[in-house]
């Protein structure tokens, strides 16, 4: 049996729960939207925000829309099942996220003023430490640095909290230094071939990296990702230049393929 849309005139936050809660209505809503969980969606809402940054390192304001949507409904579907189980809405969702910008901008909304950009961020890290200790949950300092992070933002979560009670490297060269002796203890189990410890030091070695991000004020995935780019345009030239050659990749060699890479460094500087 199907059953008509929430009408268009609703305002549009109003019509989009409204379209949630007949998808999950378990006797005329979607098969596929009724049995899913928090746990199944959760990956989907991952995919979104970074769906999300695609459009925006892309410079697409229509796509950035579009993408803001779907994450948008990724945020309404957790909401409705967390009604059905009646343990929150998303009006409260939308009340505690609106409660809790107020409170950490008291240089907004109250008399509280900083005399810089950095007093503003020591005082921020502060309301949220704050927070922190009312929920009276945590055992460590790290506890709520969440672990579905992606890897390297969440090193760079985890240094930056340890760092606030003075566990951090004193420069940037000592950070450094740090990367280089990370990066000798891997060459060592490289030598000796074994794959298992130097896994270990491949992580240790992206630790230090995004320990050396946060400490150069640098966001390593985005680094990454800006590096990603670079790589995929550099090879789609040596793909270019080889099919003028009448060849594919695999037909091409190292030499060759490394020699076109170089071409196409050239090309970028101009």
């Amino acid at each position: 049996m199907t059953r008509p849309a929430p009408p268009a005139d609703l305002r549009p936050i109003d019509r989009l729960l409204a379209i949630m809660a007949y998808l999950r209505d378990p006797e005329h809503g979607c098969p596929w939207d009724v049995e899913q969980t928090f746990a199944t969606i959760a990956p989907y809402t991952v995919e979104e925000a970074y769906e999300v940054a695609d459009a925006i390192e892309r410079g697409d304001l229509s796509d950035l829309k579009e993408e803001l949507g779907d994450l948008l409904l990724q945020v309404v579907f957790h909401a409705r099942m967390a009604e059905e189980q009646g343990a929150f809405a998303f009006e409260d969702v939308a009340r505690a996220i609106s409660e809790k910008m107020v409170r950490r901008h008291p240089h907004v909304f109250a008399d509280e003023t900083y005399g810089s950009l950095a007093e503003q961020k020591e005082g921020w890290e502060a309301l949220k430490a704050a927070e922190r200790e009312a929920k009276g949950r945590r055992q460590s300092l790290l506890d709520d640095v969440p672990v579905g992070l992606p890897a390297l933002t969440r090193a760079v979560k985890l240094s930056k909290r340890a760092a606030t009670v003075g566990f951090v490297w004193p420069t940037v060269q000592d950070v450094v230094a740090k990367l280089h002796e990370e990066v000798a203890e891997l060459e060592v189990e490289v030598a000796a071939g074994d794959l298992e410890k130097a896994r270990q030091e491949i992580g240790d070695v992206l630790f230090v990296v995004a320990n050396l991000a946060r400490t150069l004020d640098v966001d390593p995935e985005d680094a990454l990702r800006y590096t990603n780019g670079k790589f995929v345009k550099r090879f789609r030239y040596i793909e270019e230049q080889l099919a003028t050659r009448g060849k594919a990749p695999e037909q091409s060699d190292l030499a060759e393929m490394d020699a076109l890479w170089n071409e196409a460094k050239a090309v970028e500087r101009g």
